[in-house]
C-alpha cells in the first residue's frame, strides 16, 4: 500500500476543479461561511522526494524500483529532487571530509563550476590549506564548463554520498537514520 500511497503524492499534479468546488462548499458551511479557500499545489514529484528522504535507504531503493516499473520518468524525476547537490550544506564537516577523500579532484573541480559561494567555503574550509588553495586555482584555471558536465559531476558526487549514507559511513540530514547523542 505504500507505494501506491507515494506513486499516487508523485503522479497527483493538482486537484480536479468540481472536487475543489464540492470541498469548498463543505468547508465553507463547516467555516461559517469563509469562502476564501487557496489551492495549494499538492503531491507531485518534489513531495515524494521529501518523503522518501525521511525513509530508511533499503525501503526507498524498493519504493524507487517500484517506480521504476511503473513509469521510468517518473522515477529518475524523483531521484534527482531526493538530495540535491546544494544539500551538501547539511552534511557535518566529518562527514565532508570523508566524502572528499572518495571522490577524484577533477570531478569535484568541475562539479564545483556550479556550486553556490556557501557551498564552495564548506568544502575548502573541510581541506587542508594548502588543498584548498590548489583547488581554488584550479577552479579559476578551468575556464568555462558545459552545465551538463557539472551536473553529470554533482550526480556522481551524489552517489558516492548516497554509498557512504547507506553503508552507514556518513548520516544524512533527514534520511530517517537515528542521530547520535
Amino acid at each position: 500500500m505504500r507505494n501506491d500511497v507515494l506513486l499516487r503524492i508523485a503522479t497527483l499534479d493538482s486537484v480536479q476543479p468540481i472536487a475543489l468546488r464540492e470541498l469548498n462548499g463543505v468547508l465553507g458551511k463547516l467555516l461559517s461561511g469563509t469562502d476564501s479557500i487557496k489551492k495549494p499545489r499538492m503531491g507531485g514529484v518534489r513531495a515524494t522526494a521529501e518523503i522518501l528522504n525521511f525513509m530508511p535507504s533499503a525501503l526507498e531503493a524498493n519504493i524507487i524500483e517500484n517506480f521504476t516499473q511503473y513509469d521510468e520518468e517518473i522515477a529518475q524525476k524523483i531521484m534527482d529532487e531526493m538530495f540535491v547537490f546544494d544539500d551538501l550544506l547539511k552534511v557535518d564537516d566529518q562527514g565532508i571530509q570523508l566524502l572528499l577523500r572518495e571522490i577524484q579532484s577533477d570531478s569535484l573541480i568541475t562539479a564545483l563550476k556550479g556550486a553556490k559561494e556557501e557551498l564552495r567555503t564548506k568544502i575548502f574550509k573541510n581541506m587542508s590549506q594548502r588543498a584548498a588553495e590548489g583547488l581554488r586555482e584550479d577552479l579559476e584555471s578551468k575556464g568555462p564548463v558545459r552545465v551538463s558536465e557539472v551536473e553529470a559531476e554533482q550526480k556522481k558526487i551524489l552517489k558516492t554520498l548516497r554509498q557512504l549514507a547507506d553503508d552507514g559511513r556518513i548520516a544524512l540530514g533527514g534520511s530517517g537514520a537515528d542521530g547520535f547523542v
